[in-house]
């Protein structure tokens, strides 16, 4: 499968950005989704998950109320609406996409990433 991440982009503190992730070549609801980001300097990190339904998410303590994540399958499509962004959310976000029901954290685990978006937060 691939995907393409997009919706990135140039953001004052307190604002909004929402990110997509266009799935290609796979059938969409097969797979457990996640985003992740990665900071300068910084290893990749775990965001927030979902799973193939929709129907349960995840989103790390940092996030945990200002980002919400969520997909269409019929669209093979997955978003992070970001709200009340902070300068320490600046990274790289990435999704991606594992071929199974479980959910998991573990960058190693995720099969499919998508080619990176970048969201810059100003102070």
């Amino acid at each position: 499968v691939q995907l393409v991440a997009s919706g990135g982009g140039l953001v004052q503190a307190g604002g909004s950005l929402r990110l997509s992730c266009a799935a290609s070549g796979g059938t969409f609801n097969n797979y457990y989704m996640g985003w992740f980001r990665q900071a300068p300097g910084k290893e990749r990190e775990f965001v927030a998950g979902i799973s193939w339904s929709g129907a349960r998410t995840y989103a790390v303590g940092p996030v945990k109320g200002r980002f919400t994540i969520s997909r269409d399958n019929a669209k093979n499509t997955m978003y992070l609406q970001m709200n009340n962004l902070k300068p320490e959310d600046t990274a790289v976000y990435y999704c991606a996409a594992r071929p199974y029901l479980t959910a998991t954290m573990t960058v190693s685990e995720y099969d499919y990433w998508g080619q990176g978006t970048q969201v810059t937060v100003s102070s």
